[in-house]
């Protein structure tokens, strides 16, 4: 028997399709309503029914979107402990490079993010740390690295440390968010600093 879609579910994912490649291009603060409405071809009043504000809609964009990262965190495959955390880094840089403009409401907002968007973050780095811990335990059990009496410490505290080198690079430049230009060193900041990481936890 088939499925007949929810023309409400039909519809909806249609705006956050548009709001995403707007948002993508132009930035939070260039992208309006009425442009997204014009792009479904629907009405701002029909819009508004949908998302009462640019900002709900930014926000069930963001979680889209977070719900496509988690996949990709959890599909990832690797055979070491050092694999694991690079894959992480490179994920994460990959998903901030791909959708840098569409972070343009981070920078508008960082000292005033909504809670909602402080909750997506929260369930990221809690899949960050399920995802470390992990290959912590499998490489503590094989007996490549010493034995770890809490993992998800040490992985919160790893994640912290690759926080810290952004927001280093970003104060060095005197803003919160950094530039795109600053992003492959950060990266490559990130990838120095797992790698001492690993091997002060080896045997």
């Amino acid at each position: 028997m088939s499925i007949v879609a929810d023309p409400h579910d039909i519809k909806k994912d249609k705006i956050l399709e548009s709001a995403y490649n707007r948002f993508l291009h132009y930035g939070y603060s260039k992208t309006t309503m009425n442009e997204i409405a014009g792009d479904v071809s629907m009405s701002k009043a029909l819009l508004y029914y949908y998302f009462p504000d640019k900002s709900q809609l930014y926000i069930a964009v963001m979680r889209k979107l977070s719900t496509d990262y988690l996949k990709k965190l959890q599909a990832g495959v690797f055979s070491n402990l050092e694999e694991a955390f690079i894959f992480q880094i490179n994920t994460q840089h990959d998903f901030i490079v791909t959708n840098y403009n569409f972070f343009d409401f981070f920078r508008l907002n960082e000292q005033n993010l909504p809670d909602d968007i402080w909750q997506i973050i929260g369930e990221i780095h809690q899949a960050e740390i399920e995802l470390l811990k992990a290959a912590i335990i499998k490489e503590a059990d094989a007996g490549i690295i010493r034995p770890v009496e809490n993992p998800d410490a040490i992985a919160d505290l790893l994640l912290d440390a690759l926080h810290g080198v952004r927001v280093r690079s970003a104060s060095q430049k005197k803003v919160f968010f950094p530039g795109k230009d600053q992003l492959e060193e950060i990266h490559e900041k990130r990838l120095l600093l797992v790698n001492i990481f690993v091997r002060g936890l080896m045997n």
